[in-house]
């Protein structure tokens, strides 16, 4: 076991049980210093692991404050799934795997601690059973947004009642106070009900009643239709619903890369709202033939421009190519364009400090993968974005930040699934010219004003949090 474990016994307890990926991880640990700086729990955060853990995941969990302690399980064995196994597939396997060291822990953290409450990450339906055996009651955190937690929730009646593949729908599915989804957007690992990805997630869909209540990481202001619809009144099989977003990274900088400080000198010297950010987050890659793409539709659309920038999917880069096995990004890029771009654009290695760079007067767009942790950043920063959806939930966060909201624009494909330059170029263009952009940016800035409202002290997020942290206090008053 890693991490060293603090408790205040003087401090009524909080377990949560998230999965290792950084999509997942960061706004848990969001929430849990929500917990603790205003309702003044303590709190454990036991993980499951597959392996040695990321420099990224080290980072978020040793610059935690005292009062979280964190565990880390010794690593379960996936050597027995598949290589092409979906990331949903290997995440759920691994937690029903990690459920024997979670018992041995809650043994000893219940022997010197009042257990107010368990909150499991979406995929960790299974450890219900667990926090049944030891009388504690259980909650999901739920880190995307409520139009696609509505579809969770109708995902068992759905497979019921149509057989065949979603992206074969007729017509686009229409659930209650959701924005309708054409059926090749809906949620990346339900395209194919073969897949053991589809199967976990129906499995983890029909066990959200087990649930005492789910807290969502949005907010009214942002999601009111479906918010209205899922907390109107009780519902049979649905928990209690209690949006508390949007939960998202502080201004901090991680000291320990040099060039965030580099990035964010370069953006001190641009013009007011001038930049174009451009990232696909942790987990985002590109193939080859897409990043070739990429930066001449950035050239082209001549707009300034800060680019993370990351090595290509292994697999898309032609054998022949003579840097097929480089490291380094930059290599990837056509001839000369380092060069070409010097003054316009700025390219970092792999990472930079997103929350920041959102946050800097010189940033008047960005170019996202359409993550929902991505997504909340932009709104609180007052960013709007052009959407770039690559996996998971990504494509329905875009149907509704392009459709229903407005406060975004989206590239189309060619017939090959390839954005090409000149499509970048003009959506760019669109984004940070006057015209529909500064119709956007206004959009995005209400809705920014919004995600203030409501984490203020009479604001709904903050008044939805203190009901359910009174819930778990009652035993105890």
């Amino acid at each position: 076991m890693e991490g060293e474990i603090y408790y205040q016994t003087k401090r009524l307890h909080i377990v949560m049980f998230p999965t290792p990926g950084m999509g997942h991880l960061i706004p848990i640990t969001e929430l849990a210093k929500q917990l603790i700086h205003h309702h003044k729990f303590s709190i454990t955060l036991i993980i499951p692991s597959t392996g040695t853990p990321s420099a990224a995941m080290k980072f978020v969990l040793n610059g935690l404050p005292e009062a979280i302690s964190y565990i880390l399980l010794s690593p379960v064995n996936l050597d027995d799934q598949l290589k092409d196994a979906k990331g949903e597939t290997r995440i759920s396997i691994a937690m029903v795997r990690s459920l024997p060291y979670l018992r041995e822990e809650l043994i000893r953290i219940t022997s010197s601690q009042h257990v107010a409450a368990f909150v499991i990450d979406l995929f960790g339906t299974d450890a219900f059973d667990v926090a049944k055996e030891f009388g504690i009651p259980p909650y999901i955190f739920f880190p995307c947004n409520a139009n696609v937690l509505q579809l969770i929730l109708n995902l068992s009646s759905l497979h019921e009642s149509y057989s065949g593949e979603f992206k074969d729908l007729p017509q686009p599915l229409r659930l209650p106070g959701c924005v309708p989804i054409p059926g090749p957007e809906i949620l990346a690992p339900l395209q194919d009900k073969t897949n053991d990805a589809y199967k976990w997630f129906l499995h983890h869909a029909r066990r959200y009643g087990l649930a005492e209540g789910i807290l969502v990481n949005t907010f009214v202001d942002l999601e009111s239709r479906v918010l209205k619809v899922l907390m109107a009144e009780k519902q049979p099989g649905i928990p209690t619903i209690y949006p508390v977003g949007p939960l998202t990274r502080n201004n901090s900088i991680d000291k320990d890369f040099d060039d965030a400080s580099e990035c964010l000198k370069w953006l001190d010297n641009q013009p007011p709202e001038s930049v174009l950010f451009v990232s696909f987050g942790s987990g985002g890659i590109l193939s080859y033939e897409q990043i070739i793409e990429l930066a001449y539709g950035l050239e082209m659309s001549a707009q300034i421009f800060l680019w993370v920038i990351k090595c290509p999917r292994a697999a898309t880069v032609d054998a022949s190519f003579s840097k097929h096995t480089s490291t380094d990004p930059f290599d990837f890029l056509p001839d000369g364009y380092v060069d070409r771009i010097t003054g316009s654009g700025f390219l970092v290695p792999s990472w930079a400090p997103q929350i920041q760079i959102l946050n800097h007067g010189s940033t008047g767009g960005f170019l996202s993968h359409s993550g929902w942790n991505s997504t909340l950043e932009s709104i609180v920063c007052g960013v709007p974005m052009i959407t770039w959806p690559l996996y998971a939930e990504q494509k329905m966060n875009v149907v509704m930040l392009v459709e229903d909201i407005g406060v975004a624009v989206r590239p189309k494909p060619d017939g090959n699934g390839l954005i090409g330059r000149e499509e970048i170029s003009r959506v760019v263009k669109a984004l940070m010219m006057e015209g529909e952009g500064k119709i956007l940016g206004n959009k995005i800035r209400e809705l920014k004003d919004g995600a203030d409202r409501v984490l203020s002290e009479n604001g709904s997020s903050n008044k939805s949090l203190l009901e359910v942290v009174n819930k778990w206090k009652q035993p105890y008053n």
